[in-house]
């Protein structure tokens, strides 16, 4: 049997890595002083999940989940002009990781904090990056990079539940 030329990586050895080689960097962030609309216009053009909420120095106060932002949206228009970031946030002090603490751990803060996503800090405590789920089960699977697929095989193609329609690509407007 042919053995494939990559295969995937070891368990251990991913866990050992550290965050910032798993991890994307932010390329997207909100200021909470922004609208609520704002941070919706922002989600739906880079098409990213979470929304990672800085202060003017750089500093991270929060992640906005795209469901969040969605939920908050579904309010009349006119309530939305006045809504800001800030306020979707919650109280408590955010999960969060930095970037040279091992996948190991961040995966014991995530299923801690029962988080699909966290903010990663630099060594100064800026923003760099945000680490999600998706990230880890990516690199256990042996893909480098976004849309590399792990072995020879190419993906398996998108499914839709029986009865509704498949997901358009894009939608015509930016608010749900």
């Amino acid at each position: 049997m042919e053995q494939q030329s990559r295969a995937a990586p070891d368990e251990r050895e991913v866990l050992a890595r550290t965050v910032a080689d798993v991890m994307r960097p932010a390329a997207v962030t909100v200021a909470g002083d922004e609208t609520v609309l704002v941070a919706w216009e922002l989600l739906e053009r880079s098409g990213a999940r979470h929304l990672p909420v800085v202060r003017p120095d750089g500093r991270c106060t929060g992640l906005l989940d795209r469901a969040d932002v969605a939920l908050a949206c579904a309010a009349p228009a006119a309530s939305l002009s006045g809504r800001r970031v800030d306020e979707l946030l919650p109280r408590h002090r955010p999960a969060l990781v930095h970037a040279g603490q091992t996948v190991r751990h961040a995966a014991d803060v995530m299923s801690c904090a029962d988080a699909d996503a966290l903010p990663v800090l630099a060594e100064d405590g800026r923003l760099a990056g945000v680490l999600t789920a998706a990230d880890i089960v990516a690199t256990l699977a042996g893909r480098a990079e976004r849309g590399e697929p792990a072995g020879p095989h190419p993906p398996a193609p998108p499914t839709t539940l029986p009865g509704l329609p498949p997901r358009r690509a894009r939608r015509g407007t930016a608010i749900p």
